[in-house]
């Protein structure tokens, strides 16, 4: 199993040469999905072109369909959105906020994209683990969505 620093590398690497937002997000989903086998479903929400009150669903690999549409007042991807900051649960089913995609759900985390200083998307990983996101998963993921940024931004890694 490569490290989180051993996919981070590939991911920079391969956003060098990706030739849109959505391959280098559909690469990224692939492959934690694949290689992290606690992250179970990963995938990205993008800001609603048509109403900037929704995220939709963008890229993502995993075991079952996401929500299609999110409100921002509604879930951990709208809190998320809101704030601006990174949400991490360790246990869903303690937290109101939580908007069910499965019930085999425990914990998730869910990271801001910006461009520039405009959120613009969101990566978000959910679990079938309580527990799943110590603090290192968490600067990993923050570090998949700063990457995604700069390539939104037109720079290269």
């Amino acid at each position: 199993m490569p490290s989180h620093e051993d996919l981070l590398q590939e991911f920079q690497l391969f956003a060098r040469s990706a030739a849109s937002v959505e391959s280098l997000m559909e690469r990224i989903s692939e492959r934690l999905h694949q290689e992290l086998a606690r992250y179970n479903w990963v995938g990205f929400y993008l800001l609603d072109p048509r109403d900037s009150n929704f995220l939709v669903v963008g890229p993502f690999a995993g075991s079952f369909t996401p929500n299609a549409r999110i409100p921002f007042d509604r879930g951990l991807c709208g809190a998320c959105a809101t704030s601006g900051k990174t949400i991490v649960v360790h246990d869903v089913t303690n937290d109101y906020r939580y908007l069910p995609g499965t019930d085999m759900v425990k914990s998730e985390i869910v990271a801001p994209i910006f461009k520039k200083t405009k959120f613009v998307a969101e990566i978000d990983v959910e679990s079938y683990f309580a527990n799943t996101f110590p603090p290192a998963d968490q600067k990993f993921v923050e570090a998949i969505a700063a990457l995604v940024g700069k390539y939104m931004e037109g720079a290269k890694p």
